[in-house]
């Protein structure tokens, strides 16, 4: 099992960093775990596209964490050759949402139908909308779902993937909870959002002060991955963006409360699940 985060950023635009999403492939193809910003350009470099997804998985429904999920369903359709419903798990209101992308679709829906001869269906989407519990489970594959706490975004969940004996945990959005502990108990690696406080605090502005309480510090991030003995930590949907030089100050701040291996994100890290 090999885990490639495609986009490490985060709402702030960032010409180095891609929007929130994670790959994790296994031995039933590809899964994805979010969908933010340039999601299937990054795809592309590893060679993953929307036609081959074996599922979309949404930690939870704040825009960033689905900004290209127009994308992956028009994508996903135009490139197909024959009818191909994504497989979308999320928790609820997961539905409604891709209802509404396909409205928003509508009129481009009905110009490809129109142009091409061989494209007779319009896309489609299977929604499972998901709380807690086994979600997928496929051969020696397996994806676990747990409630996370990124109050007030309700309902948000993580997800742990089983592969053969391995296993990877995203994290999603979250504060420290009871559900990410489950989640993480003995995992091989855990994909973590943080946030640096010490230096969201310094630059002082209100609209980024206020997710100082609903995210995790680096600080928060490296604890749960300690209390959950996982092998490895990886650090993702960074905020602010690390300043080029900075990378070892995060990894710093994360090792002085976790003993594993910390691993510091940027657009494309790969990881290989230890087998």
């Amino acid at each position: 099992m090999q885990l490639i985060v495609l986009g490490s950023g985060s709402p702030l635009p960032d010409p180095r960093r891609a929007g929130p999403s994670t790959l994790v492939r296994t031995e039933v193809g590809d899964l994805l775990f979010d969908c933010g910003r340039g999601v299937l350009m990054r795809a592309a470099a590893v060679a993953a596209g929307a036609p081959a997804l074996r599922a979309l998985f949404l930690t939870h429904l704040h825009s960033d964490h689905i900004t290209d999920l127009n994308d992956i369903v028009t994508t996903r359709w135009a490139m197909s050759l024959q009818p191909n419903p994504l497989t979308v798990y999320g928790p609820v209101g997961t539905g409604a949402v891709l209802r509404g992308v396909e409205m928003m679709l509508e009129p481009d829906i009905g110009y490809r139908l129109a142009h091409h001869d061989d494209l007779g269906w319009g896309p489609s989407a299977l929604v499972e909308e998901v709380a807690a519990g086994i979600v997928l489970e496929d051969g020696a594959v397996r994806v676990t779902a747990a409630p996370t706490d990124h109050s007030p975004v309700r309902p948000t969940v993580g997800f742990r993937i089983e592969d053969s004996g391995r296993s990877v945990v995203v994290a999603g959005d979250t504060v420290p909870c009871a559900g990410l502990d489950e989640l993480c108990a003995g995992a091989d690696v855990l994909v973590h959002t943080a946030v640096r406080r010490d230096l969201i605090e310094a630059i002082g502005l209100p609209r980024l002060t206020d997710v100082l309480d609903y995210h995790s510090s680096v600080e928060d991030a490296a604890r749960t991955a300690a209390r959950g003995e996982v092998g490895s930590l990886v650090l993702t949907h960074l905020v602010p963006p690390p300043a080029p030089g900075a990378e070892q100050e995060w990894i710093d701040l994360a090792a002085a409360h976790f003993d594993g291996e910390v691993v510091l994100a940027s657009d494309l890290t790969t990881v290989d699940c230890p087998g």
